[in-house]
């Protein structure tokens, strides 16, 4: 047992849980369902004749350290109770569902095998995804109808960095019953598709080029709390919703005791979400992904405001697209729609 954590840890409070420090989470990912899904990929990449030694180990978050051929897997996977602090936390538990799961799994398999066969030197993957070497940005604005990217991961990954890029190309190639061939033809991404195919076919069988698994950031050293952990994630991902729509939200909806009763509105905007996102987007010829962060910002703060319908839903629906139009070009001209990395 990890010092200083009993054993019914799993039935502390959220604010009790948040006291504690990563590194003292007895967690391990033997016996999880997480292994399972690691297992799977296992066996996937070796259907593939691709064999070599891939370490798995907790930490923060997802990510393959640079170099190594490990990959790190987020302490919140390893017991139910701390994904559901990660909901919480985050709204949402990012490989918390098996599908999505595999999904990041593949990805970072490919940044392992990036690593493993140093194919970042190789002249052609570099004219084809470009150089490794150019920055990560912070921020990146993606453009959802290029053909030059696959589509992996949300939202538009590939379209980050050269890396990401890469990654994201080895895990179409590397999903079941993908069919990639049928799916991306006429696409530019099907060039590095076809690369991708050559290039494992040729690396089947063969050993890799490094002979080290180290492990970076491991959850055993991570002393910081688990309050400090989300405030910092929260704050680069932008969890932590601005209250500039309270005005506009309070004049639409209401808070009044009286009102108790009626449907709240987060459940209102729940019901027409798809319908208004498509008027918006039509009044204005804006991507629907930017217009849904706008619009799930607003929804989380009706909840928090505990706001219920007050009015006419017909005429209180066309007052909220109004808003959300209004929001949603405030949102663009603030910079606000780049996606954090």
């Amino acid at each position: 047992m990890t010092r200083g954590v009993s054993s019914n840890w799993p039935e502390l409070s959220d604010e009790e849980l948040l006291k504690l420090r990563l590194s003292d989470l007895p967690l391990k990912l033997e016996g999880t369902v997480v292994e399972t899904r690691i297992d799977q990929l296992k066996r996937e990449l070796a259907e593939r004749g691709l064999n070599f030694p891939l370490h798995f180990y907790l930490s923060d978050e997802w990510f393959t350290p640079d170099g190594e051929m490990s990959m790190a897997v987020p302490f919140y996977l390893a017991h139910p109770r701390l994904e559901r602090l990660e909901k919480s936390q985050m709204l949402a538990v990012e490989g918390g569902e098996h599908e999505w799961c595999m999904r990041i799994l593949r990805h970072e398999a490919g940044h392992v095998i990036d690593n493993a066969y140093k194919l970042r030197l190789r002249q052609k993957r570099r004219q084809l995804f470009g150089s490794p070497a150019e920055e990560y940005p912070e921020f990146y604005t993606p453009r959802p109808y290029s053909k030059s990217f696959v589509m992996h991961l949300d939202p538009w990954y590939a379209q980050s960095h050269p890396d990401e890029d890469f990654a994201e190309t080895f895990a179409v190639w590397l999903t079941p019953e993908s069919d990639w061939k049928t799916r991306y033809a006429g696409w530019s991404a099907i060039k590095k598709l076809q690369y991708m195919d050559e290039l494992m076919a040729e690396l089947a069988g063969k050993p890799p080029r490094l002979d080290k698994c180290e492990e970076i950031d491991p959850l055993r050293r991570l002393h910081r709390t688990l309050q400090y952990h989300y405030k910092r994630k929260r704050a680069h991902y932008g969890v932590d919703h601005p209250n500039f729509y309270d005005r506009d939200l309070r004049r639409l909806f209401s808070d009044a005791p009286g009102d108790t009763s009626h449907m709240t509105a987060a459940q209102f905007l729940g019901w027409h979400r798809r319908h208004v996102r498509r008027i918006v987007a039509d009044w204005t010829g804006i991507y629907q992904y930017t217009i849904d962060k706008v619009l799930e910002d607003m929804i989380v703060r009706c909840r928090e405001l505990k706001l219920r319908l007050a009015a006419d839903e017909e005429e209180t629906l066309q007052e909220f697209t109004v808003l959300l139009t209004v929001q949603v070009m405030n949102y663009l001209h603030s910079g606000r729609h780049r996606i954090a990395l």
